[in-house]
């Protein structure tokens, strides 16, 4: 099925990553770790906003959190021994990393500590955890994904429950990347990259999944990585490798497009800005955070 193209904006630059701040020596490990075509420099995620405005995007090669304010300056919060890949605030105030190379930790913003909150299921650790999502009930998503693709895939995502309870919902995914849920949270949107498609992932009432299906077919580039909601129940989808984001509304049709001029990853988004229309996507290959304005506002998060 094909449809007519959607209207294109080109996104422009907030900020750039300080070329001062990289780390190559540490980033030799996860340089090494990575097929060709992943950017080594820096590999900037995560974005999440907090209620003032800032602007907090992981750094997996060298192990940093890092604050952008309004304005653009950036800070960085804290660089540890691990490979940030992707990023929540709490409602609690804290935020919650998805740590490529040690599983789920926390960062207290305050005294800017990092301590582990998942480090195994059972007693197996995890593969390489990738990114993670706050239904507003409080219970945390997150995927699993390690290396997996067509050729194994044995990616999986988890749920933790509010109360402390971790269960493996769904496995058997060819790398599960970004996710987000729909606006009355029954059913889970997942970006599974190496498919090169979104999933649809529906829950049960006694929340377990059933009749799991493709939403949208992606074509060219390297897949879809980070998604994001608006209050339309309109999905964006960052597609890396494509320098594009593509938005669908809530049948899976797309309305919109917007491209990077920077670079092609194109790789996670965030509302955020005033009236929360702006959509904030982070350029990886560049090291820069691009913005666009749309006409719908972003779904509030619990945990903004």
């Amino acid at each position: 099925m094909f449809f007519a193209p959607p209207p294109i904006t080109e996104a422009t630059l907030f900020a750039r990553l300080p070329d001062a701040t990289s780390s190559p020596g540490i980033a030799a490990a996860w340089e090494g770790s990575q097929p060709h075509g992943i950017p080594t420099r820096s590999l900037l995620e995560g974005p999440s906003f907090d209620n003032d405005g800032n602007l907090y995007c992981v750094d997996a090669p060298n192990g940093r959190i890092v604050r952008f304010s309004p304005s653009a300056e950036c800070e960085t919060i804290v660089q540890y021994d691990g490979w940030p890949n992707g990023l929540k605030l709490g409602r609690d105030g804290r935020a919650y990393i998805a740590d490529y190379k040690h599983g789920v930790m926390v960062l207290d913003l305050e005294t800017r500590l990092v301590s582990p909150l998942l480090e195994r299921h059972y007693a197996e650790r995890f593969r390489a955890v990738n990114d993670l999502f706050f239904a507003a009930n409080g219970d945390l998503y997150f995927t699993d994904q390690g290396l997996s693709g067509h050729q194994d895939p044995s990616g999986r995502l988890f749920r933790y429950s509010r109360q402390e309870r971790l269960e493996c919902v769904l496995e058997r995914i060819p790398s599960p990347n970004g996710l987000v849920m729909n606006l009355d949270e029954s059913v889970l949107f997942l970006a599974v990259t190496r498919a090169n498609a979104v999933w649809r992932v529906p829950f049960m009432r006694d929340g377990t999944v059933s009749k799991v299906g493709t939403f949208v077919q992606l074509s060219g580039g390297t897949g879809p990585d980070g998604l994001a909601l608006d209050e339309q129940g309109r999905l964006a989808i960052a597609h890396t490798g494509m320098g594009s984001v593509w938005v669908v509304d809530a049948r899976g049709e797309p309305v919109h497009r917007i491209t990077s001029a920077v670079g092609d990853h194109t790789t996670n988004v965030a509302y955020g800005g005033e009236g929360n229309r702006t959509l904030f996507i982070t350029e990886s290959s560049s090291g820069t955070v691009l913005k666009a304005e749309l006409d719908v506002p972003g779904k509030r998060m619990f945990c903004q």
